[in-house]
Parts: structure tokens; sequence; C-alpha cells
């Protein structure tokens, strides 16, 4: 183990910042700033430091919210507290691409320049910013500003984040949309000028002042309407109130999971069907029922909260706008695996789901519905909130693992699975939270009344991301079973539609005539395409598709890992091969479109996890279904498509 630390010191800012998270240093062994007699006698810290790696992503945000930036100083002071070697520490902070290793302001502005935000207009939106600010990455009045990958905020599209740094911690501010498309560098102004203003922290909306946090209920246009289970809270209940919670169902579930024992909570999950809503619809009773079953000790449950495919925001407006319900879906997993800890994993981009989960978590802590006695039944269980800063790859469960340990986020090699060696080298239960939020509704109305909703092999409800160029972008909950004509009617459809993006990057397009599709996991697949985590990016005749090919193109290049030589190197080439065919304008495009061909069946064949595996997908379908590039072939199934959604497909 390398532990050569340098000679920069901390700033007392800095040193402040670790301190609070991690308490003060025991000894100078530890970063303390003076070395006392007893510190020349004997070291310590050591292993007991070394347990503590976990907590290295944690200190790396600490520093970073409180200064923008991770100094030479203040990482070499987080490795003394951890006894991390600063190779292994630097390597992991320059993984994030939220974390910066260079001084920069503290006002970043993150202008999202991904798909459903492309469709609508964040060109002009980037413009208009650069205009005001310069080039990406340039200072301005203490303020920066870079692109960014789908920030979460599709139904606001096009969408910006104002993060700054500082102590106290002050609100975010996110940016929607506006009223057409001329208004955009009009936007463009309103999301800077209120960062720059002398005495405002950090804000986005009108340039008098800055608006408060939209409600989450904003992003459901179903909101308050009868007959929702997943969404029938949202809107209706106060999301930080845990009376109110109570008042509309809450934790009457978490109730009957006692009743029934923990055999009986995994009996329900599986008669009633459920499938993991991360793209790949594993049986969620089996994971439970394998995980429980090992006997090694502890066991831990993890909620994967880093919904990053572009197009995706279910989870973010669940969060949001009913926190309590994943909490208690969360115990009611973690009593029915045996464990006695969970980790709920987050994007980074999510701070106000971050402030609102925080917030639900401590309530439900103070009430004794979670700590070492929930309930009074005698189980102990806790919930841990883990920040990402900004890896899509993290998405996959084993790299998730790797990021809460605080190692890079690169996936694992299977075997072993999660539920045998999971987080901590323990037996793990991984589930995203749609599929979590789906166990109440189980056990309060039954397996069986629950198995009767959608279709005999996708049961219950399902919600749905729709954004792009619809007149009502937002979460929608339809049962399994409805046609893609009937979601895009609710959400009003363009009268020039153009394709339906089905499962985001890492999904495929389909046709205007393709809008009998049956919207589940056997229909999807039976017309060659995937539903994924429920993203249904729409496009009319004014959106350039090529355009939007190369954008994927270029996500999953930036996205990639690096671990393995065809995900690497294959995202590059097929990045270079769109931007060829771009530029030609198709002209001579059989040579380019083999080379694809050529490239993504590598990547499917031979990368470690999804996100290789998936890469070529949207493009493939693109190709095959609309004929961009050549002549379409409607309905060639896209080999592959049952592997579900990116790297985040198993969740």
């Amino acid at each position: 183990m390398d532990l050569h630390f340098g000679d920069c010191k901390p700033t007392d800012e800095e040193r402040e910042a670790v301190d609070a998270l991690l308490g003060p240093p025991a000894s100078a062994w530890e970063g303390g700033a003076e070395r006392g007699e007893a510190d020349l006698r004997w070291a310590v810290g050591g292993r007991a430091a070394r347990e503590r790696r976990d907590l290295l992503l944690p200190a790396l945000h600490a520093v970073n919210d409180r200064t923008g930036w991770i100094s030479e100083g203040a990482l070499d002071y987080v490795c003394r507290r951890l006894t991390v070697p600063p190779a292994e520490a630097y390597g992991v902070a320059t993984f994030y691409a939220m974390f910066a290793v260079r001084p920069r302001p503290a006002t970043v502005v993150h202008v999202c320049t991904d798909l459903a935000c492309a469709v609508n207009g964040s060109a002009g939106l980037r413009a208009g910013i650069e205009e005001r600010l310069g080039a990406a990455g340039m200072a301005a009045g203490g303020v920066t500003w870079q692109p960014s990958p789908c920030l979460g905020l599709c139904e606001r599209a096009p969408a910006a984040l104002v993060l700054r740094a500082g102590e106290p911690a002050p609100a975010p501010g996110t940016e929607g949309p506006s009223d057409g498309r001329g208004a955009l560098r009009r936007r463009a102004s309103a999301v800077v000028a209120p960062a720059t203003a002398e005495g405002v922290a950090s804000a986005a909306g009108a340039p008098e002042a800055a608006p408060s946090e939209p409600s989450a209920a904003m992003a459901v246009p179903q909101a308050g309407q009868d007959g929702l289970i997943l969404l029938r809270r949202v809107g209706v209940a106060d999301p930080a109130s845990l009376d109110d919670y109570r008042a509309h169902g809450g934790y009457s579930a978490l109730r009957r999971a006692f009743a029934l024992g923990p055999a009986g909570v995994i009996r329900e999950v599986t008669d009633a069907g459920l499938a993991g809503r991360g793209g790949a619809a594993f049986p969620t009773g089996r994971k439970w029922q394998a995980t429980a079953a090992q006997p090694d000790h502890p066991h831990y449950l993890v909620c994967n909260a880093d919904e990053s495919e572009p197009g995706t925001f279910k989870d973010r407006v669940v969060m949001e706008g009913d926190p309590y319900a994943l909490i208690e879906a969360m115990t009611i997993a973690g009593y029915a695996t045996g464990a006695h800890r969970g980790y709920l994993y987050i994007r980074g981009e999510y701070p106000s789901a971050v402030a609102r989960l925080e917030h639900a978590i401590g309530r439900a802590r103070s009430r004794g519905f979670l700590g070492d006695d929930v309930l009074g039944q005698g189980y102990a269980f806790d919930i841990e909130l883990r920040r990402g800063a900004g890896a899509y790859i993290c998405g996959e469960e084993t790299a998730l693992f790797n990021s809460i340990e605080g190692y890079r986020g690169e996936p694992r090699s299977k075997p072993p699975f999660p539920v045998e060696k999971g987080l901590f080298g323990k037996p793990t239960a991984a589930n995203n939270v749609e599929t979590l939020v789906n166990v109440g509704p189980i056990l309060t109305m039954g397996a069986e009344a629950y198995a009767a909703i959608g279709t005999e092999s996708s049961t219950g409800p399902k919600l749905f991301c729709v954004s792009g160029r619809v007149a009502r972008p937002g979460v929608y909950e339809l049962p399994f079973g409805a046609t893609l004509g009937e979601l895009l009617d609710l959400a009003g459809r363009p009268e020039s539609l153009r394709a339906v993006l089905l499962g985001g990057a890492a999904g495929g397009f389909v046709g205007p005539d393709e809008l009998d599709i049956p919207l589940t996991f056997e229909g999807t697949r039976g017309a060659g395409t995937t539903l994924g985590s429920g993203v249904v990016l729409v496009i009319d005749d004014t959106v350039e598709l090529p355009r939007i090919l190369l954008r994927i193109a270029e996500f999953f290049r930036d996205e990639s890992c690096g671990q393995c030589v065809p995900c690497r190197i294959g995202t590059v080439r097929q990045e270079e091969a769109l931007h060829r065919l771009l530029d030609r304008g198709g002209a001579g495009a059989a040579a380019d479109v083999a080379l694809l061909r050529e490239i993504g069946q590598a990547m499917k064949d031979a990368s470690i996890c999804g996100l290789g595996q998936a890469a070529w997908s949207a493009v493939e379908s693109a190709i095959d279904r609309l004929g961009v590039y050549g002549t379409p072939v409607y309905g060639t199934p896209q080999q592959g498509s049952e592997a579900g959604q990116g790297p985040r497909g198993d969740t």
C-alpha cells in the first residue's frame, strides 16, 4: 500500500469540512495538526481507519460542497484520516463528473445537453449561457458553467441545475421549460443572472427573483386522479409530514409485514409476480429469497436511486413527492431479507430529493419507524443515504457497491452474484426505487389483487417517463398492457410524429406506425425492442434524428468506465463513425453502417456490463426500423434487446 503523502496542507475550511463528517483526528497519524509525545512512541489508526474507507466518497463530497473543488491538500488530509493511498483517492475523485480537482468558482451551472433537452432546444439555452459566461469551464463573475448529461429534469426540458458551494449549503436552483423556442436566450439570462447577483447563493428562474423549488406534483399530470396506486399520494399528501403519510395509509404495509413474518412477505411478493423495474425484469421474490437464504452475515439492502438513464425521472418524482413510501418499502425489504442496514444510493444531481429523504429518514427514526426496535417488534433496521457524484455506470449494481465502498465505480465480474457476495462482500439485495415502492401495495392489496393488474407475465402498475415533443410531459402511471398509443394520447402526441425512443439511450426506436405495441416486458420483447426503465421519448419532424444518434454515441463514450476494451474502444469508434455520417450528410453510408454493426456486435458480445452491451442498441434500431442512413427494415428484432437497460438492468 503506497501511503506516500504530499507536502500540501488543507485550508482551515477544508479541514473543518472533513472533521464535521469524520470527527476530529485522534492523533497526528490521522492528520492532527500537532504531533504529541504519544505520537512519537506509537502509531494509531491503521486497520480501524482503513475499515472506514467507505467514507471516502462522503468525505470528498464534504470538501467539494464546502469549497467547490478538491485541492491536493484537502485530498491528502482525507487520505490521512482514512488511511487511503493518495493515488487511489485521486483515482476516485477524478472518476466522478461532479468533482473538480482544479480551482473553479463556487457557483456551477450544469446545462443539460441530453436527449429530452436536445429535442426541446437545449442548444439555444447553451448558446445564450455561453454568450453571458464564455466557453464552458471559464470563470465569469464567480460563476462557471458546464454541459451535463441528463439531469433527470426531463419534464422541464430544456433544463439547468445551479449548484453553489459554501457553508451553510444553499438550496439548489432548477430551471424549467420556456414558453417557446424564441425565449431560450432570455432564459439563459434568467439562469445566469441570479447566480451572479451579489448576495444570492444560487437560483435559477426569472431575473427578478429566485423561484421556489417546483413541486413533484408538477411532474405528474395525473396527480390527484382516482385509481392511482404508486402515485396516489403525490400532490395529495404533504411529502414532509409523517403524520400526513400515515393518514393516507402509510405504514400499514409494514405492520402487515410483521404479521406475516419474513417468509410470508417473500411469498406475497413472489405470488404477486413483481419483477424488477430497472430493465431486466428479474423476479423480486426470487432475489429476496436467495439473499435471505445465505448463511453468511450480515445481509445488506441497497436501494439503487442512481437513475441516470437519459429520459428517466420517475424515481426522482417518487422520492420528492412520497419519500416515506420508499423508507417504508426499504424497511419491509430489509425485514424480509434479514438485513439490518440499508443503503440508499442517490444521484448527486438530485439535491432536492436528497434533502427530502434526509428529512424523512430523520423523522422516521425519531418516531420509531427506523432504529433499534422498529415499531416495538424487536427488529433493528436503519438507512444510510449515500450520494453519487455524476457517473452513469454506478447504476450497475456492482459498480454501485464499489462506489459505496470508496473505490472507483467500476462493475465487477459475475459470478459471484450480489445475493452471495455483494456490498462489503456480504449477501445483498439491490432494488431500484420503483421496484421497492410496489411492495407496499402488494402487502396492503394482497398478492392476488395485485397480480390481477396488468398481464399474466407483467403484473401490477408501471411508471412511464414521457418527455420530448409532447404537450404534457411527465410521469404517468398505467397498468401493464396499455399500448404505446394510449400513453401518447394521455401525454398529447405531436401532429408530425417521427419516432419514439423506448428505454432511453440504451433502448430502441419504434416508428409512428408501431403505436399498438403493448407496454409490457413480453410485448416490447416480441416487437423487437425493450421497455427498459420506462423512458418514452417522443420525437417529431422538427428534430434531426442523426444528431440525436450522435448525442447517444457521445453519451456512451463519456460514460464508459474504460475497464474493458470492447466498450472503451467501441464507444469511441461508434461516435467517430456517426460523426462521419453526419458530416457527409449520409453519403456513402454503407461502409460506416457496416462498421457500426461490427463494432456494435463486438460490444454486445464482449463487454463486461450492460453499458457496452446496449451502447449500440438505439443506433441499430434507428437504422433498421426508421431507415436512418438506409432503407428501414421494420420489425427486425435487436439482438440482446432482452438484456435490459444499460448498466442498471438488474435492479
